[in-house]
């Protein structure tokens, strides 16, 4: 029988290709074909993308025995911090040389095929390929993302009302994408391996780049995207040709990457020196302005401040929210149980329900002049942000064994993608109106920065949630527990105790509390102790193997359980019935069990420490809103008739 999770994975395949058919058959006699080509490869870069960041941080933080590298959560939050921030920088650099020296096409180009390399590079499963991989996603990324919107642009006069229906449709491949990746590559990546999920989310870029090669082969793009706008006519840099520039700096921003993802605090000096400048700069022009522009200006930057605190607190979703989902979430939804990654998938799929609503509502309430000006929907998306948070704070009061039911992390999502769609469309378009002209592009691009510092911000909310199973350990809640005593006494022991924390002096990872437990010098240990009883070794392993064994049927599924019944070693003297044949009565010996209290206490400090930040994030958010909220009558007028 197929696995449910290769089950789900085809029915949701099977409904985007039979939608994408409908999009692409009732809009053909509309668009030009170049929309719909433009589409496709967007889809499959987006599967590539979102494929490879829902497996990140999971990847990074898995156990050296599961295929991870086993960072601890800090190292882990770091990197991903940094990948993230240099993702949305380079799209400046790969913009700039399309527009003056290769054109969007070669661009396009060079960033898919660089994508592509960097995902097979990951596939090739070790820290150094490791990198190298995120380096080449993040300078790949930069020469595809900014040039193949501008391209779709190039398609559509000034004026043209098709324009607006081409990007939503364009908007609509790109959350297509977003929403098949975690289904299909942290399926592959999660049942299989790690490595095939990156090698499927490759395989994802390569097909869009072949759309894009066959197309370019063809009329389908006429003359759009060959040659730049306003080519320069002498060198940009004096001893470099223009011809050599753009693939000389590529180099150098490989480089470059790979150093700062992996030494990832400089980073944090980078974008506050960048920001510092920046909002110096602009408040420095504002000031030689005359009243009306220099208010808007104020009216961006502070728009800008509460952007960024949205899309720090926003993109958690891939790091501390997915680890946390994975630890702390008990993942069954109507019965079934779902992969920690497939939760990726309910902001793309929240998007593509209730954006079609919102616009629906805009446009109703505009027509009716009732249309809420920006600081009050800045103000509702930070409101239903914080809103959010707290809900899964309030579904830890029916967490069990430091497990949150797995709907108040969905409603988790529907809140932040609700959220998103408040704030997210207005934005981009409220900084083109407010912005002076000769400064429109400045802006983007700073409106873009604000995107990378939230990355990198992000970073450190995150490590707040960190666990560190020493201290844990070392707690008087773990101490004063109804832990075994013998188990408690043999874990302080700092022999032991020392191996759940990083040791640099001797080039040591941390251990898993769960590995320690049933590791031959613990269980050696635990008998010197107590000769008098056999320490109970952990059925963690064997709850695996028995999960495994209900895919199957008939021989091999006895075989499988037969086999972990054997491995399950218990307390002389308990009631174990070794002929055991469902997972259900095994899981109730697996509560029992007491090395498994001990992951329990893990657990449940882990889900504390989580839901006390995630309300922190609430509150700060909500409070955010309110401002917003309170600013808005003074925010609309140096507006000055801006909507």
């Amino acid at each position: 029988m197929l696995n449910p999770d290769y089950q789900l994975m085809l029915i949701a395949w099977l409904g985007v290709a039979l939608w994408v058919g409908f999009v692409i058959f009732s809009n053909r006699k509309i668009h030009p074909k170049a929309l719909f080509t433009l589409f496709m490869v967007e889809l499959w870069e987006r599967f590539s993308y979102y494929g490879m960041r829902a497996l990140l941080i999971l990847y990074m933080t898995a156990n050296l025995i599961d295929g991870g590298f086993q960072f601890d959560d800090a190292k882990a939050f770091g990197i991903y911090g940094a990948y993230g921030a240099l993702v949305y920088l380079t799209p400046i650099l790969g913009g700039y040389f399309a527009d003056k020296l290769i054109g969007f096409r070669k661009a396009i180009v060079i960033g898919a095929l660089l994508m592509a390399a960097g995902q097979f590079t990951l596939f090739m499963n070790n820290q150094t390929t490791f990198f190298i991989g995120l380096a080449l996603l993040v300078v790949g990324n930069g020469f595809f993302k900014p040039n193949i919107s501008s391209m779709i642009g190039r398609f559509y006069a000034d004026g043209d009302k098709r324009r607006d229906g081409a990007f939503t449709l364009f908007y609509m491949g790109i959350n297509m994408g977003a929403f098949l990746a975690p289904l299909t590559c942290g399926a592959i990546g999660e049942n299989e391996g790690w490595q095939y999920g990156f090698l499927t989310a490759g395989i994802g870029m390569l097909l869009g780049y072949i759309i894009f090669f066959f197309a370019s082969r063809t009329s389908v793009f006429q003359q759009v995207g060959l040659a730049p706008d306003e080519k320069p006519t002498k060198n940009v840099v004096s001893f470099v040709p223009n011809s050599v520039l753009p693939y000389a700096t590529i180099v150098v921003l490989i480089i470059i990457s790979w150093i700062l993802i992996q030494y990832n605090d400089v980073v944090d000096v980078l974008l506050a020196s960048l920001a510092a400048i920046i909002i110096g700069y602009l408040l420095y022009q504002a000031s030689k302005m005359e009243v009306v522009a220099k208010q808007r200006i104020w009216v961006v930057v502070l728009l800008l401040l509460f952007t960024t605190i949205f899309w720090t607190f926003f993109e958690l979703a891939g790091s501390a929210l997915n680890l946390f989902t994975a630890r702390n979430v008990h993942k069954e939804i109507f019965g079934t149980e779902i992969k920690t990654t497939f939760f990726q998938s309910f902001n793309p799929l929240f998007i593509m329900l209730f954006a079609p609503i919102f616009s629906w509502i805009w446009i109703k309430l505009s027509n009716l002049n009732k249309e809420p000006a920006a600081p009050y929907k800045f103000g509702t998306g930070l409101l239903l942000l914080g809103l959010g948070f707290l809900v899964l704070k309030f579904g830890g009061s029916y967490a069990k064994l430091g497990m949150v039911p797995a709907i108040f992390m969905v409603f988790l999502y529907l809140l932040h993608t609700l959220g998103e769609l408040t704030l997210s469309p207005v934005g981009l378009s409220l900084v083109t109106k407010l912005s002076p002209k000769h400064m429109v592009a400045f802006m983007m691009g700073i409106w873009f920065l604000s995107s990378s510092i939230a990355h990198q911000g992000g970073k450190h909310i995150s490590k707040l949630t960190t666990v560190n199973e020493k201290t844990i350990v070392e707690s008087s809640a773990f101490q004063n527990s109804d832990i075994d005593k013998d188990i408690k006494a043999v874990l302080s022991e700092n022999e032991f105790k020392d191996r759940l924390a990083d040791n640099e002096e001797k080039k040591t990872h941390a251990i898993p509390i769960e590995k320690l437990l049933v590791s031959n010098d613990f269980i050696a240990r635990m008998n010197e102790v107590n000769p008098q009883k056999q320490y109970a070794k952990s059925i963690v392993v064997v709850k695996e193997v028995l999960q495994d064994a209900e895919n199957y049927s008939g021989m091999k599924r006895q075989k499988m359980i037969k086999s972990a019944s054997q491995e399950f070693l218990s307390f002389k003297g308990s009631e174990v019935n070794t002929e055991v044949a469902t997972l259900a009565d095994y899981e109730k010996l697996f509560e029992k069990s007491a090395s498994i209290s001990v992951t329990n206490v893990i657990k449940s400090e882990s889900l504390n420490k989580g839901l006390s930040v995630f309300t922190m994030l609430g509150f700060i958010a909500i409070g955010c809103g309110i401002v917003l909220f309170l600013m808005g009558p003074f925010i609309t007028r140096w507006m000055h008739g801006v909507k």
